[in-house]
């Protein structure tokens, strides 16, 4: 059977299945893409540089308590709320991390090589910001009993891993006073943020950046092993209709491509649907931190109409 594919990890050498000749070019793609890398950072090292990125923001880490895990979060030092007109909090959730190191050997710790969602949270221009990672990450699993493997492959999004996730939202936002919440989630992050807000009623907006939005149509088209423990943000158009959406995609994305998004957005309502840009440029990890300020100023906190 086809295994799940990692989403970050710049250095990640053989986490993508076969089956598919399509797929195989993938593949063969993204090992030449990535072959100035030798081997995979240690758990020590991929959170030595997630403190690295985060101390050179003024940034700190801190645990979160939110059974049956705990939660790594990084949060600002002193109040990073420099735009008077916009009191929200906002909240960035990583993508999957490291679930696989190749196609048939499951990573033993899901830290991201490469926390995009945290460069994001970093980068925001104005405004109150906060990160979560997702359970399991940058954690010292010997003594986190609760991760087992699945979390970071088959049940990723599992209700556990989203009430988990719900519950340290709750937490962030007694920590960082705000008047309204913002979600803004990666990759597979950006399927944890929308089952968040399909539970909540105080989430102001959703925002996704090349979001799994529809983990069975990704698992279809990439013939990858069903997600089968875990939920699916598609299935939930009713509870999420009523939040304000913008939904990121990049135009070169071969890892969660435009359909992921589409597949989403047609589960609702045709005059209910979020709205999708399309940035053409854009892959799965490229540019999107180096271009966040712009994009956060004129997507996320003051949007154009169009």
């Amino acid at each position: 059977m086809n295994k799940a594919v990692s989403d970050s990890g710049l250095c990640l050498k053989g986490a993508y299945p076969l089956r598919r000749p399509a797929f195989l070019l993938l593949f063969i793609h993204l090992l030449l893409a990535l072959s100035g890398c030798s081997t995979i950072p240690t758990p020590q090292a991929r959170l030595q540089e997630a403190e690295r990125l985060a101390a050179t923001a003024g940034w700190q880490r801190i645990d979160i308590e939110a059974p049956p895990f705990v939660l790594s979060a990084w949060v600002p030092v002193q109040s990073n709320n420099s735009d008077p007109e916009d009191e929200s909090l906002t909240i960035y959730l990583e993508g999957d991390g490291l679930a696989w190191q190749t196609p048939s050997t499951i990573s033993p710790d899901p830290t991201p090589i490469n926390p995009l969602a945290l460069r994001l949270a970093l980068r925001q221009p104005a405004g109150k910001a906060a990160y979560l990672a997702r359970p399991c990450q940058f954690r010292d699993l010997t003594y986190s009993p609760a991760c087992e493997e699945k979390y970071w492959t088959s049940d990723r999004f599992a209700p556990e891993i989203i009430e988990s996730s719900n519950l340290a939202i709750s937490q962030l936002r007694t920590l960082i006073p705000s008047d309204s919440l913002r979600l803004v989630g990666y990759s597979g992050g950006g399927a944890v943020a929308a089952l968040v807000a399909a539970r909540r009623d105080d989430v102001a907006q959703l925002i996704t950046v090349a979001g799994n939005l529809d983990p069975a149509a990704w698992t279809a088209k990439l013939a990858l092993a069903p997600l089968t423990g875990s939920l699916n943000p598609a299935d939930f158009p009713a509870e999420l209709s009523k939040i304000p959406q913008v939904h990121l995609v990049g135009g070169k994305d071969r890892i969660v491509g435009e359909y992921v998004a589409r597949a989403f957005l047609a589960a609702f309502p045709t005059d209910q649907r979020p709205a999708l840009e399309i940035f053409p440029n854009f892959d799965h990890h490229c540019c999107w931190s180096q271009n966040w300020p712009a994009i956060y100023t004129s997507v996320v906190a003051h949007p154009v109409k169009r």
